[in-house]
C-alpha cells in the first residue's frame, strides 16, 4: 500500500509540476492607432503581469531600432517605423514573441 501511495503522490507532483512549466506562455497584441502610433499590450497565459518585459522593435536585418519595456499596465506605444519591422516581447529565454510590422493594423 506504502508503494502504491509514493507512486499517486510522486504522478500529482509530476502532474502539478508539468502544468506549471506550461502555464507561462507569452502573449503580445498590438494595434495601429491611426496616428503613426503603434500599441502593444502583453502578458502572460497564467494571467501574470508584463510589467517590466523589455521590447525592441527591429528592422529585418534584426538591428534594434529602439528598445524599451512594458509599462505597469503591460503596455508599449511607440512611433511607427518607415518600411518593414518587428516588434519583439522580450521576457527570458523561450518567453518571446516577435510581431512582424505587416500584421499590426488598426
Amino acid at each position: 500500500m506504502k508503494k502504491l501511495f509514493s507512486l499517486v503522490v510522486v504522478f500529482v507532483l509530476g502532474l502539478a509540476l508539468s502544468q506549471v512549466a506550461f502555464a507561462h506562455a507569452p502573449l503580445l497584441s498590438c494595434w495601429d492607432n491611426g496616428d503613426g502610433t503603434i500599441t502593444c499590450e502583453g502578458g502572460f497565459s497564467d494571467g501574470g503581469s508584463a510589467s517590466g518585459v523589455q521590447m525592441f522593435v527591429k528592422d529585418p536585418a534584426g538591428k534594434v531600432l529602439l528598445k524599451g519595456a512594458m509599462s505597469g499596465d503591460s503596455e508599449f506605444s511607440f512611433d511607427k517605423p518607415k518600411g518593414d519591422y518587428v516588434v519583439e516581447f522580450n521576457a527570458g529565454e523561450g518567453h518571446t514573441i516577435q510581431v512582424p510590422g505587416s500584421e499590426i493594423v488598426e
